[in-house]
This record gives structure tokens, sequence and C-alpha cells, in this order.
């Protein structure tokens, strides 16, 4: 019996080390599989980071270099005017025409004639409107628009040489290529109010005009409660002048702000100021009468024309995050394709808010400004 017990203790000892070396085996085995798994693991999470930073890389090289616009030059308004809200050229190319403060609408005559009245709308005669903009008068001019007018957007048809003029408070006008009293087109559509008549473009082909009402329940002087309050009355309209007649396009739109006519016409593209966001509204074909997100925008925009390579340029008045401290700099303008994809941005100083773009033939660009005592321009060295 020792003896088999002796042989027994003995094969549980043989037994037990090879368990001991088996185990170990093991868990070498498994502290192997997992080093493997755990590099596999740390392999695929950077591919994965890899991937998004190859593909932005992509999209990067595909969009053109920012344009620097801090370079500008100044062209001075006269004394006390300022706000050159919009920027038009008439079909002879003669300008920049600009909607500024006091109601009127300046047209620049040159280096030694400088800048001149062009048009008016009838109010600002009957209240003595000049009078405001004097070196006596102390009134800022945001305490005379209600009587004397605030144009913002303007448009000539090439053809006719009328000028179109989107007045915030007197609603649409037009004047002829003379100039002089502007004639009052429409002020009310569908019984309701032009509250808030924004941006117009003209249809060079059929002279169909094209225009904004940002809000039927606020005025431009509170413009800042139709972005704080989420106000959705404004309206697309259109005006046709044959008939003399205002037809509603669409209605409970989001703060509509620029407009502009697609090179083939058959589309609206029109800037939502709130939703930081561009909306393409179909005028033609099966898609006619519906709305569609065109583009999502990194800053509130405010008009838009055409540029001239077929897509938009963008005015941004300020980033939706924009700090005001930090680097002096912010986005100007952004300009967008003709299928909503971002190609280009301007960046320049925080004290400029551009309320449109225009790039002309020659290779100039004028910003316009609600702010500013001068309208910026640069020349294609900007490019």
């Amino acid at each position: 019996m020792p003896f088999y017990i002796k042989q027994d203790a003995a094969q549980d000892n043989n037994q037990s080390r090879e368990k001991r070396v088996h185990d170990s085996t093991s868990d070498t085995v498994n502290m192997g599989n997992a080093s493997k798994a755990a590099l596999l693991a740390v392999s695929l999470l950077l591919v994965l980071l890899l991937v998004p930073s190859v593909a932005a890389a992509r999209i990067g090289a595909s969009v053109m270099r920012s344009i620097d616009g801090s370079q500008t030059q100044h062209l001075e308004l006269p004394e006390r005017m300022f706000g050159p809200e919009s920027v038009a050229f008439d079909g002879h190319g003669a300008g920049p025409y600009v909607s500024i403060s006091d109601g009127r609408i300046l047209k620049y005559d040159g280096e030694g004639n400088g800048w001149k009245t062009f048009a008016y709308n009838p109010s600002y005669v009957k209240n003595n409107c000049s009078t405001f903009s004097s070196p006596d008068s102390d009134l800022p001019s945001i305490a005379t628009e209600n009587v004397c007018g605030r144009p913002l957007g303007l448009r000539f048809h090439r053809e006719s040489g009328d000028l179109y003029i989107a007045d915030a408070y007197m609603g649409l006008l037009r004047v002829g290529p003379n100039g002089g009293e502007a004639t009052v087109l429409a002020t009310m559509a569908d019984g309701v109010p032009l509250s808030f008549t924004n941006g117009v473009d003209v249809n060079q082909v059929t002279g169909d005009v094209y225009f904004t009402s940002s809000s039927t329940r606020y005025t431009r002087a509170q413009h800042q409660m139709v972005t704080n309050t989420g106000d959705s009355t404004g309206r697309i309209l259109k005006y046709d002048p044959k008939t003399n007649k205002v037809s509603v396009l669409m209605s409970d739109v989001t703060y509509p702000n620029g407009i502009s006519l697609s090179a083939d016409r058959t589309y609206l593209v029109v800037s939502l100021t709130g939703p930081c966001k561009l909306l393409k509204f179909w005028i033609q074909g099966p898609k006619a009468g519906k709305s569609e997100v065109f583009a999502d925008l990194p800053g509130y925009p405010d008009n838009i024309r055409p540029d001239k390579k077929g897509g938009y340029w963008v005015a941004l008045h300020r980033e939706k995050y924009e700090l005001p401290y930090g680097k002096d700099s912010h986005l100007l303008a952004i300009r967008i394709g003709a299928k909503g994809e971002k190609l280009q941005d301007m960046r320049g100083p925080k004290s400029v808010r551009p309320t449109e773009v225009v790039e002309r033939e020659e290779g100039k660009i004028y910003l316009g400004s609600v702010e500013l005592s001068y309208l910026c321009f640069g020349h294609d060295q900007m490019l």
C-alpha cells in the first residue's frame, strides 16, 4: 500500500507539473492573442482616424484658396452718409450705384465727380429728408427710416435701363435710366403689407422681378427680432411688369433676405438669414413651386449675387459662433458653386460686415455694407 501510495503521489505530482506547464502555456497563448487583438484594434482605430483626414484633404484640395478681404480699397461716401447696402451697375457698365441709409440711391460718377444723387422715393422729398442727413442734424438715420425709406436691394433691367429698388419701408420701386423720383410699384401682396422688403433680382429675358419680404410682423428697424424669435412670416414674391401685379410664390419662410435667379432661369436661390441656409425655389420645370435646401452656411447670409464662374457670392454678416475677442479676422463671404458646394471664402477684419459681394467682368469685387461710410472694392489680385 505505501508503495502504491508513493506511486500515486508521484503521478499526482507529475500531473500537477504537467497542468502547471499547460496552464502557463495557455496563459501565454491567451496573452499573445490578447496582444494581437489589442494591436488589431489600435490599427483599426488609426485607419478610422486617418480616413476622414484623407477625405478632408481631398475636399480641401477642391476648394480654392481663401481671399484676403483686408486688402480692399475704399470709395468714401459724402459726409454723414453711410450704409451702401447693395451695389449695382447699369447696362452700360456705369456705376457703382449704391443704396444708402438716408433713403437715396447714389451713383459714383468717376474720380472727378464723385458721388451724386441718382434716385429717391416719393417720401424723401415730401418729408424734406435731405435735412436729416445735413451736418446740422443730430438724428440717426434709423430714426427717420420709416418716413424717408431705407433702400436695400438694387437690380437693373439692362435692356430698359430701369432700376428696381427693394425699399424696406416703401415696398418695391422702379426708376428710369435718368434717375429722379422712383415710382412705387407695390406695397402689398395678397392684401398683406410689405413690412420689410429686402432683396431683388430681375429676369433679364422676361423682365419679371423677384423679391423678398423678410417679415410681415417686423420692420427693418426690428430685424434682430426676426432672428431672435425665429419669425417665419417671410415671403418670396414676383412682380410682373406687363400686368403690374404681384404674386406670392412662397410664404411662411424664415427670414428670406437676398435673392438671385439661376443662370438658366429655372430656379431662385434665396438666402435665409436666421437659419444660415440657402434655399432653392423652383420656378420652372417639373419641380416648379417646390423648394429645397441648397446649402448650409457657416454664418448669417445677406445678399446673394452671381459670380463669374456659374456660382454665387454670398455675403456673411457674421459667423455663427463668432467671438468678439481673439484674432481680428472672420468670414466676409463665401463662394458657392452651381450645385451648392463651397468653393472659396473671403476673410477680413471684424469691423467689416458685408451685405453684398458683386464681382465685375474687369476683375473687381465690390463689398456692400449696412454700417460703413465707404464702399469696399478690390482687384483681381485678391482672387
